[in-house]
């Protein structure tokens, strides 16, 4: 499997330190708010990753944190706080807010078959591993007090800037532009690890520590979770592009410290999505969620499916239009499923494992599921049996998991219930509702005018959709 490397800016052969077992960390959510689709695009491709690794065989053990302790826009201590933040908005208290969104976030993650790791942990039950942390880097020379803080200290680092070569005088004074200087710290590139003295006098959560009550800077969380659970090394690291600089680079600044070696062999950065406007964000344009695209009359898949149209590193433009597309293709692709339900013949083994290597060549290239669905269709259009058909797309989408089958079943119930209306014509008024819910009324009278050209009628009732043969 050859696999983008963020860190050597180049595709390498993926190898893990133990056979057949991969370490692997996510960087989750800070739970203020429901996570927007941009988010969720790098999570659905985290997974895709995770169950291609376990469909070739690697045991895999995958930890994600979940940020319940204030979460600032920099290390300058400016800012939101963004757990304080959505205490504010809704009155109620940082724990309350922090439960109810990381249900909500994995609430999301199962509409979209986002696999739950196997590890889950708060920032907020690992205090006593942070402060152990803290206090070797300070004892080894890493970190500094200075002002009521804890920084780390980045000119003791032979590199620090270890994904892109910047040259320090090159950056913003900070981390971003327009961020107030912090006069605490040595160097301007320094981070902090614990905050005593924060502009922000009512933070409700607050620890008491070696160096007076306070509580952890953003970085350190993530490091010492992925040490707590996997151990001194680490196979795979995962997150979103935004998170290479800062927090992914002091994430390896402190913990190589802390460490005395190298830590994390693999790197693994999924591309925004965009809108017309520009980056997708919680604080501009439409917030946009699944709860709002089941709103719309979009079901989760269609956006899983939209997000596996395009490659991982290339950056998403999200559009109605676009998502429309992919809603109606993912019918479309349902429809045809279902259609080889009723044949009844053999695997032929030999066509089946031809299409599978096939499958895996795309997945090998760089998680290329884009590619992958491609080799998908190629096997509808193929002449083989339709049991063969079948199989390969039942081995397929135990990676991608789209729930083509089992979607492809309820079809199949529906047209029970209906026997004598073709399933293409059922699959043109599942296409038409969705139009509909997106109120794209243009699309729909043209689905409708299809369905008319194969001899049906459908009407709208207060039951719902009826479909009847014309006369």
């Amino acid at each position: 499997m050859q696999l983008y490397n963020s860190l050597t800016r180049k595709k390498e052969t993926f190898t893990t330190v133990e056979p057949n077992r991969v370490k692997m960390y996510t960087c989750g959510p800070t739970v203020y708010h429901y996570a927007h689709i941009g988010n969720l695009r790098t999570y659905i491709m985290e997974d895709v990753l995770d169950k291609y690794l376990r469909y070739l065989g690697y045991d895999v053990l995958r930890v994600m944190n979940i940020t319940d302790v204030g979460h600032l826009t920099s290390d300058g201590d400016t800012g939101d706080d963004k757990m304080l933040k959505g205490a504010k908005r809704e009155h109620k208290t940082v724990m309350e807010i922090a439960e109810f969104y990381t249900d909500a976030f994995f609430a999301d993650c199962e509409k979209l078959h986002i696999k739950r790791p196997e590890v889950v942990e708060p920032a907020t039950d690992c205090i006593a591993d942070f402060i152990h942390v803290i206090e070797k880097l300070i004892e080894t020379g890493y970190a500094y007090e200075a002002g009521g803080n804890i920084y780390f200290d980045t000119s003791k680092l032979e590199q620090y800037y270890v994904f892109h070569d910047f040259k320090e005088e090159d950056l913003a004074v900070g981390v971003r532009e327009g961020v107030e200087e912090d006069g605490n710290k040595h160097n301007k590139a320094d981070f902090v690890l614990w905050f005593t003295k924060s502009k922000f006098d009512d933070q409700e959560l607050k620890w008491d520590s070696p160096w007076g009550i306070g509580y952890p800077g953003w970085h350190i969380e993530c490091s010492c979770i992925s040490m707590k659970y996997c151990g001194e090394t680490l196979d795979l690291h995962c997150g979103g592009i935004d998170n290479v600089f800062p927090h992914h680079t002091n994430e390896i600044a402190q913990s190589e410290a802390y460490l005395g070696h190298s830590w994390c062999k693999h790197w693994f950065h999924v591309l925004h999505l965009n809108t017309n406007a520009g980056k997708m964000s919680k604080s501009s344009g439409e917030f946009l969620t699944v709860s709002l695209l089941e709103r719309k009359g979009y079901a989760p898949m269609a956006y899983r499916f939209f997000c596996l149209q395009s490659h991982y590193r290339k950056s998403l433009v999200f559009s109605y239009e676009n998502l429309d597309n992919a809603a109606q293709a993912y019918q479309k692709l349902v429809g045809r499923i279902h259609a080889l339900l009723a044949v009844q013949d053999a695997v032929d083994e030999a066509q089946k494992e031809t299409y599978l290597a096939k499958f895996r060549e795309a997945m090998d290239n760089d998680l290329n599921t884009a590619q992958a669905v491609t080799v998908l269709y190629d096997v509808l259009k193929a002449d083989i049996t339709a049991a063969t058909k079948l199989a390969c797309i039942a081995e397929m989408d135990r990676v991608l998991d789209l729930g083509l089958i089992e979607a492809a079943k309820c079809l199949a119930e529906a047209a029970d219930e209906s026997p004598d209306i073709p399933a293409e014509v059922l699959e043109l008024v599942e296409a038409r509702k969705v139009a509909r819910q997106a109120k794209d009324f243009a699309q729909a009278d043209v689905i409708r005018a299809q369905i008319q050209e194969m001899g049906w009628e459908i009407r709208e009732t207060r039951q719902g959709t009826v479909i009847e043969k014309k006369s």
